[in-house]
């Protein structure tokens, strides 16, 4: 077993591809069939694109604030594609990649930083819970939703997704020890992007990694090289099938990097090292997965520079629909809150009115 052979303990870490898109072991490369490695890479690299553009859009004040994604899409990508549609996803709030792969509209997921809660509200059929911000607070939400899937004895898993701070969260050891107590079927992803916030893994925990936790627990935890999707895809699928033969939970920690900013709020160059910084750009995991498929005569860079064009003109035309479409009722913002409205409030709402709003 993959979590038996990659020990936490030993610091070893799980990995697949290297830096250059080369296999570091042939006998760990998945089987994995063309359309699917495809439609994984499209899938990195429309969440680059429209990553790119949300962070444009919103310089231009045209969206709200916005948690970037870029150098954590194989974190997420491989993990997704390792799931059935029966699975739950259990998301933070920095996993665009995954859940466009999950199936949820890119209109969704702009809906949501444009500040209309429609676009929380997934299609019942995706099983897709709502894009949390609170941190760790998912991690008992995915706790329950494993829960009633073993009661209910149904052939199902819960992923549940937590960055490296979220681990320092009291809620993030509630859930997963309720998974392994109970021998949930549950697997926790923590994207160790480096960063919570500003504050740098090294002062988060003293543990030598993340994964370690899961001794603890009394589960097992793997290290994997997040920016390598065929490493993230492995690892889920052999904590799949753990979890649907009734042995429980998996720790998976994903180290990446996160090369964008916290938020549109943050501005990272103030606590960044600007070297260990460019060291994770040549670690960017669309720039191995390409050169992996190129090598399979799968991919081209031609075909790169029409699909970035494609994903471009895509993203925009989605947001013009967002733009159009998404402005929500002001009373919506203040008539669901409360059975009756307190006065200072209801004194917020006309002032807004006063202003213009609608």
């Amino acid at each position: 077993m993959l979590t038996t052979k990659f020990d936490p303990l030993k610091d070893k870490m799980l990995q697949v591809l290297d830096p250059k898109g080369k296999v570091v072991d042939a006998k760990l490369e998945p089987k994995i069939d063309d359309e699917t490695l495809i439609k994984m890479y499209e899938t990195m690299l429309l969440g680059r694109t429209a990553d790119t553009k949300a962070l444009q859009y919103q310089r231009q004040g045209r969206m709200l604030t916005y948690a970037p994604i870029k150098g954590q899409e194989a974190a997420q990508v491989g993990v997704a594609a390792a799931l059935g549609k029966e699975d739950w996803f259990v998301p933070a709030f920095r996993e665009m990649a995954a859940l466009l792969y999950k199936g949820a509209p890119l209109k969704q997921l702009y809906l949501y930083w444009y500040g209309n809660e429609e676009g929380n509200h997934f299609d019942p059929d995706l099983k897709i819970l709502p894009i949390s911000v609170p941190i760790a607070s998912q991690i008992n939400h995915a706790a329950g939703i494993a829960y009633a899937s073993k009661i209910q004895k149904k052939e199902e898993v819960t992923v549940a997704y937590v960055g490296d701070g979220g681990t320092s969260h009291g809620e993030f050891h509630e859930g997963v020890n309720f998974g392994a107590v109970f021998n949930l079927p549950m697997i926790t992803v923590i994207q160790n992007n480096q960063f919570a916030i500003s504050t740098p893994r090294s002062v988060q925990s003293k543990a030598k990694n993340l994964a370690t936790k899961a001794v603890g627990y009394g589960i097992p935890g793997i290290v994997v090289d997040g920016n390598d999707p065929l490493a993230m895809y492995i690892a889920t699928v052999e904590a799949r099938e753990r979890a649907l033969k009734g042995d429980g939970p998996t720790l998976i920690e994903a180290v990446t990097y996160r090369l964008g900013p916290h938020t549109t709020s943050d501005d990272p160059t103030i606590y960044r090292d600007e070297k260990d910084f460019k060291d994770a750009e040549t670690k960017d995991p669309l720039i191995r997965f390409k050169q992996y498929l190129i090598d399979k005569k799968l991919w081209s860079d031609e075909k790169d520079e029409e699909k970035i064009k494609e994903f471009t003109d895509y993203s925009n035309k989605i947001f013009k629909e967002v733009e159009e479409t998404g402005l929500v009722d002001l009373d919506d913002v203040f008539d669901y809150q409360y059975e009756t409205l307190p006065p200072h409030i209801e004194e917020q709402r006309q002032r807004a009115k006063e202003r213009g709003g609608k």
